[in-house]
C-alpha cells in the first residue's frame, strides 16, 4: 500500500471518527453535547494556534485569550439557547469590544520591547477572530433554524449538512489531487494543491449535498434542491480557501500540521480549517436567501 493511500485511510479514519461523535450527539438531542462538543474544539484549536506562534518566538497572550473565547462562546450559546437571538448583532458588535479592550489591558501589564506590544496584541485577537469567532456560527445554525412545536431545535440537521459538504469537498480535493493533479492552484502557498483537486472538491460536495438532501429531506424543509446545489457549490470553495488559509498560517509558523493528535490529518484546526470559512457562508445563506429567523 503506497504512503498516499495509508495518509488518506487514516486521514478518512479520524474526521469520520470525530465527526461521528458530533453526528451522534445531534440524533441523541442534546443541544448542550453538541455545544460542548464544539465549544472543546474550539478551544483545543484556539491553543494549537497559538502554540505555532509562539513556537516561532512571537509573543501571544494565550491564557487571556483562552479565557476570552471561552466568555464569548457561553455567553453566546445561552444567548441563542434562551431565544435570545434579536440581540445577536449587539454580542458581535459586543465581544468585538470585549476582545479589543481586554488584550490591550493586558498588554499595559507586560514590560516588552519597541514593536512587541503591537505583535503581541495583533497575533491574539486575529486568533481570536479566526478561531472561536468564526467558528461559532456553527452553533448560530443551530438555533437559526425555527423549533417545533415540542420547542426541539431544527438546526442541527443543518450544521450535519454543512459538516458533510465541507468534508466531502476535503476528502474530495485530496483524492482527486492525489491521483490526477497536475496543475498547481497556488504553489507559493501549498505546492500539492492543483486545479484538479479544486475541481475534484467542488464535484465531491455537490454529491456529498445531493446525497445528504435526498436521505435526510425531512429534516432540510427550507431548503430546496436548487438551494442545495448553490450551497454545496459554495461551501465545497470555501472549504478550499478555509484550508488555504490555515496553509497560510503554518508556513508563516513553519509547521507540518497543527498537532499530532490526529493520525493523518495533525491538530484539530486541521480538522476544523475549512469549517471555519464554510460556517458562516451557510449561516448568512439561511437568513439572507432562504429567510430563516428563530
Amino acid at each position: 500500500m503506497t504512503s498516499t493511500l495509508m495518509t488518506f485511510f487514516r486521514r478518512l479514519g479520524s474526521t469520520l471518527g470525530l465527526w461521528a461523535i458530533i453526528v451522534a450527539s445531534v440524533f441523541i438531542g442534546s443541544d448542550i453535547g453538541y455545544f460542548a462538543i464544539i465549544f472543546f474544539m474550539a478551544m483545543l484549536a484556539l491553543y494549537e494556534y497559538y502554540h505555532m506562534v509562539k513556537a516561532q518566538g512571537a509573543p501571544v497572550f494565550t491564557l487571556t485569550a483562552m479565557l476570552c473565547a471561552a466568555v464569548y462562546m457561553l455567553s453566546s450559546f445561552f444567548l441563542f439557547r434562551s431565544g435570545g437571538s434579536d440581540y445577536s448583532l449587539d454580542l458581535e458588535l459586543g465581544v468585538l469590544v470585549f476582545f479589543l479592550f481586554v488584550i490591550f489591558a493586558r498588554q499595559m501589564f507586560r514590560a516588552a520591547a519597541t514593536r512587541e506590544p503591537l505583535e503581541a496584541i495583533a497575533y491574539t485577537v486575529f486568533g481570536l477572530l479566526y478561531i472561536p469567532w468564526l467558528f461559532n456560527f456553527v452553533t448560530k445554525i443551530i438555533y437559526l433554524m425555527p423549533r417545533t412545536e415540542t420547542g426541539e431545535t431544527t438546526g442541527q440537521y443543518y450544521v450535519i449538512f454543512l459538516v458533510v459538504v465541507t468534508k466531502f469537498s476535503d476528502m474530495g480535493a485530496y483524492v482527486f489531487g492525489s491521483l490526477f493533479g497536475r496543475h498547481p492552484f497556488a504553489p507559493h502557498i501549498s505546492p500539492k494543491k492543483t486545479w484538479e483537486g479544486f475541481f475534484g472538491a467542488l464535484f465531491s460536495s455537490l454529491l456529498g449535498g445531493l446525497w445528504l438532501y435526498v436521505a435526510m429531506a425531512p429534516h432540510f424543509g427550507a431548503l430546496r434542491l436548487g438551494d442545495v446545489i448553490v450551497l454545496s457549490i459554495a461551501l465545497g470553495g470555501a472549504a478550499v480557501v478555509g484550508d488555504l488559509a490555515e496553509s497560510i498560517i503554518k508556513r508563516s509558523a513553519h509547521a507540518k500540521d497543527s498537532s499530532q493528535i490526529l493520525p493523518g490529518i495533525g491538530g484539530t484546526l486541521d480538522l476544523i480549517d475549512s469549517l471555519l470559512f464554510t460556517g458562516p457562508i451557510l449561516y448568512f445563506y439561511l437568513r439572507l436567501v432562504v429567510g430563516a429567523n428563530s
